[in-house]
């Protein structure tokens, strides 16, 4: 685990600085737009069965519909040493069962799913509905092992007690020596 603001890649990478730079958010100025109709979600609608309009903001979602929140990694494949660098940035827009109290301390568990799994796992910080890790993740593992094989997060509480409380997965098919951002949806665990 390394911290990213001070230090860079290592020199086998030609990475400018700013690109490392993680203080300030990237999307602080872009809009969540609804899938449908291209017009900022705050104030879409939608026709229901009886052709009425309704606004999304008052339509109450239950189960599997409610939104988790998303997660925000980053990935590269350094071919020159065989590693794969795995940057654990934030949780945005989370949410959690009120069982797990109002702040619970919150990590996030990655396994590559190898025939021996790998397993890593950020700090625990305090709960929001954005949180920052900022947590890269080092592994020196063949790139043709890698290409078959996804990566999973795990939302996990810490406190008051361990539980999984969402996750994400990601297939690594395309890894390169490019670095790459990825916006994963938290789905509720499976059972």
């Amino acid at each position: 685990v390394s911290d990213l603001r001070p230090s860079a890649l290592p020199g086998s990478l030609d990475v400018s600085r700013s690109m490392f730079d993680l203080r300030s958010p990237p999307h602080r100025f872009m809009k969540r737009y609804d899938s449908v109709s291209s017009v900022p979600s705050s104030t879409s609608s939608r026709k229901d069965s009886q052709g009425s309009n309704r606004s999304l903001d008052n339509i109450t979602l239950s189960g599997d519909e409610r939104d988790f929140g998303r997660l925000n990694v980053k990935l590269c494949y350094v071919s020159s040493v065989e590693q794969i660098w795995i940057t654990v940035l934030r949780c945005k827009d989370l949410s959690w069962p009120s069982s797990c109290g109002e702040n619970p301390h919150i990590c996030v568990k990655g396994i590559l799913t190898l025939p021996k799994p790998v397993h890593f796992k950020s700090s625990a910080k305090e709960g929001c509905s954005d949180i920052e890790f900022m947590e890269t993740f080092v592994f020196a593992i063949k790139l043709q092992s890698l290409q078959a094989v996804r990566l999973v997060f795990k939302i996990q509480t810490q406190t008051p007690r361990k539980k999984t409380i969402g996750e994400c997965s990601l297939a690594l098919r395309e890894l390169s020596s490019q670095e790459s951002s990825h916006w994963l949806d938290i789905s509720p665990p499976s059972k």
